[in-house]
């Protein structure tokens, strides 16, 4: 009784295969003067070349919303960017900073956390942090706050400019 071995050769059929992450861009100016439309349209550009000059990315979009303050639910291209969020069609999120991307914390908290339980980063630019890091709670929330105070500030510094100019007779 003799016993052969037999080597077989197994080769692989597929190679792996890289998946590019689908990234989307947001990107808001909060009036509609001539200057920051044209930051707009520059923020626009910028994030399109961003993203597409990265080669582990898929270009899936940028969002902009224009003369929107940022605090507020009703930004048509913020909430179209969550839906596809939510549809599946974006893996990754790029903004200038948490105040573009909203001044509200509650908003933000709240969105960003959404985000993270679907497996989507949100990475602000300016802070150089991602959303889904394990010390980006504690981040959002802090800076969320003083960008919230720094846009209660603004408010209340032009309503004073604007009562002190009815005061005078001037016209706003």
């Amino acid at each position: 009784f003799s016993m052969q071995r037999r080597i077989r050769n197994i080769t692989p059929e597929a190679r792996l295969i890289t998946v590019k992450k689908r990234v989307a861009a947001y990107a808001r100016v909060s009036c509609d003067k001539e200057t920051m439309l044209h930051s707009l349209a520059a923020q626009i550009d910028f994030y399109r070349n961003y993203i597409i000059n990265n080669p582990e990315w898929e270009f899936a979009g940028v969002y902009a919303d224009e003369a929107k303050t940022g605090t507020k639910d009703s930004r048509e291209q913020f909430q179209q960017l969550l839906a596809d969020c939510r549809s599946g069609q974006i893996d990754m999120v790029v903004t200038k900073s948490i105040s573009r991307f909203a001044r509200n914390t509650v908003t933000l908290l709240e969105t960003t956390r959404e985000l993270r339980e679907r497996g989507i980063n949100v990475f602000f630019e300016d802070q150089n942090m991602d959303s889904i890091s394990e010390e980006g709670e504690l981040m959002l929330t802090l800076m969320a706050s003083v960008a919230q105070e720094e846009s209660l500030s603004c408010s209340e510094n032009c309503k004073w400019r604007i009562r002190k100019g009815f005061e005078k007779g001037q016209p706003n």
